[in-house]
């Protein structure tokens, strides 16, 4: 969301974050697959980020002073051996957040008996460095370098560290055959092992996987040529987690070979070319809770099978080839938790199948064909928590069979037919904290049927008619951590009524072309705003200046304005150092 005028449905949605570094942090990049899991039951909390320090976890302060002050004189230190190794992994650590690690100062840790090294995109990792990470010996247990340079080579100093418990190694290009078989040599205590997005690796390179019998996670995302190599599996008996997805290499061939893996937990196979046969291979996983479908040339026949799957309780049928022949099956999943139906043609009588399903908390039915009259199934469905209505046809008369599920904490109903009217219906469901209202039909008096919601936190209104008028009603919301108002209808005046809005770390004004730099004044004041979207607007250079006070801000999107990519980065040289991502770009 943001620059465009509007969004594409249909398209697989690709979100990435950045490194420290500043570089795409490809590792955590999501897509289509797996993002259905993560947006599910939506974490709504304020957990700590991936990278950021666990403060619970910190040194105390004193050391932490210290740590602090060597990681600053780091050229004047030539070993760190003599030192505690919990205090060498704290400047160790120290030094990859700080980005100060280099070449130089690396040698200082040779032979230092580090047990954990997360290197993920961290810039200059090449061989020298694994050959200093390798003296770390019988000591280290976890290593990831992701997104690194290192060839075969360098991977072949890691034989001397055969106490390695997790290993990730997502998007090293330079790994092929050679270096896996080094690494599935005698690690017989790699419980881990990730080497997602690599061209470099086959069928045969997979035989370096079987001798690895302690494994218990697997990931080989996006991996094309590892189909046929699925032989190489059976000996895992402790294997928990696999994820194949977009791997379109695989096929029915390739699961015959995981039925013997009873331990399995979570099976993700999207985006390949597995059909009904295939899955009647699973349907002996009596431990299986997750399977990923989505994309995968499947019908409601494989439902035949799953339904074997007693402790089944993630479904993600997305995409697939889904009608309502054969679904009458759904009503034997008796513990699923999470079901995404969306993109299927499936109609209100597939609907009817769902409504024994108590255990459900969250549903998505995009882009599926029902209206008011299947609604009514749902209103049995008193533990849902999330439930996506997006691109259907419901409208004001099917929310009322929502009034009773006092469980919703998010739901979408983007692109629906509700109307004002209907949101009324709403208005009791105060446990929901996440609304998406993106429809031209929805304007201020729909807004105003909404204020007894006062837990919201996510309230996305990006189509909506939303005027200044309607901005007063925002007040009601003072926990509101993500805002998105794009519909066209904001001027300076409807920004002082979001000025207020003092948790907001998520803001989206984009599309309101008569916002000029006074809005930018006016939310001077958020100061725990993390991304800001003022596409397409009067906004110019001479109003950067009030963003300085911004020192949270990591996202920054101001394109078909007056301001160029230059200006954007003379504003985070001095004011935001924190600023990772702008758009207009060089």
């Amino acid at each position: 969301m943001g620059g465009a005028c509007s969004r594409k449905r249909g398209a697989l949605e690709r979100e990435d974050n950045k490194s420290p570094a500043g570089r795409l942090c490809r590792k955590f990049s999501k897509n289509g697959s797996s993002k259905w899991l993560v947006t599910s039951v939506p974490k709504l909390g304020g957990n700590d980020s991936q990278g950021q320090k666990n403060s619970s976890r910190r040194p105390p302060p004193l050391l932490d002073l210290c740590i602090q002050n060597i990681c600053e004189d780091i050229d004047n230190h030539g070993t760190f051996y003599m030192l505690p190794r919990d205090i060498s992994q704290e400047i160790f650590n120290e030094l990859v957040f700080s980005l100060r690690l280099t070449d130089v100062s690396l040698e200082a840790f040779r032979d230092c008996a580090l047990q954990d090294i997360h290197l993920i995109d961290y810039p200059g990792v090449n061989d020298y460095w694994m050959d200093v990470i390798s003296s770390q010996g019988m000591s280290l247990l976890s290593l990831d370098v992701s997104g690194s340079n290192v060839t075969d080579s360098g991977f072949s100093y890691l034989r001397v560290c055969k106490n390695l418990e997790s290993l990730g190694l997502d998007y090293c290009e330079r790994l092929s055959d050679l270096g896996l078989k080094e690494i599935g040599e005698g690690f017989s205590n790699l419980t881990s092992l990730s080497f997602r997005r690599n061209n470099a690796i086959t069928a045969e390179g997979m035989r370096a996987v079987s001798g690895l019998k302690n494994l218990v996670k697997l990931d080989m995302e996006r991996c094309p040529g590892v189909g046929g190599g699925f032989a190489h599996l059976n000996g895992l008996s402790k294997l928990e987690s696999l994820n194949i997805n977009w791997c379109n290499c695989i096929t029915d061939d390739d699961l015959k070979h995981l039925s013997g893996l009873t331990s399995l937990k979570s099976l993700q196979i999207s985006c390949s070319r597995v059909t009904d046969m295939g899955i009647s291979s699973l349907k002996g996983l009596h431990n299986l809770t997750l399977l990923n479908l989505e994309g995968c040339p499947v019908t409601a026949a494989c439902l035949e099978f799953l339904a074997e799957l007693a402790s089944l309780s993630y479904l993600n049928l997305n995409r697939c080839h889904l009608s309502d022949a054969g679904c009458q099956k759904f009503s034997k999943f008796a513990k699923l938790k999470i079901l995404n139906l969306g993109f299927n043609d499936i109609t209100d009588a597939c609907l009817v199948h769902l409504k024994g399903l108590t255990a459900l908390e969250s549903l998505n039915l995009d882009s599926c064909q029902i209206n008011d009259d299947g609604m009514e199934n749902l209103k049995g469905l008193k533990n849902l928590k999330c439930l996506v209505l997006s691109d259907t046809e419901v409208g004001s008369k099917g929310l009322r069979h929502l009034t009773g599920l006092h469980n919703l904490e998010s739901i979408n109903l983007s692109f629906t037919m509700v109307t004002d009217c209907g949101l009324r219906e709403l208005s009791g469901l105060t446990s929901i904290k996440s609304l998406n209202l993106d429809a031209r039909q929805i304007t201020d008096t729909g807004l105003a049927a909404l204020t007894s919601l006062t837990g919201l936190t996510h309230l996305d209104l990006f189509g909506a008619r939303i005027t200044d008028s309607g901005t007063s009603y925002l007040k009601n919301f003072k926990n509101l951590c993500s805002l998105e108002i794009c519909g066209g209808g904001l001027t300076d005046a409807g920004v002082k009524n979001i000025k207020e809005l003092s948790s907001l770390s998520l803001l989206n004004l984009s599309q309101n072309c008569n916002l000029t730099d006074r809005s930018l004044e006016l939310i001077s004041g958020l100061t725990g705003l993390i991304s800001l979207n003022v596409s397409n607007s009067r906004i110019t250079a001479a109003g950067l200046r009030h963003l300085k006070p911004l020192k949270s801000l990591k996202s920054l999107s101001m394109e078909s304005c007056k301001v160029t990519a230059s200006d954007i980065e003379k504003l985070r040289s001095f004011d935001l150092p924190n600023l990772v991502s702008f758009r207009p770009e060089e």
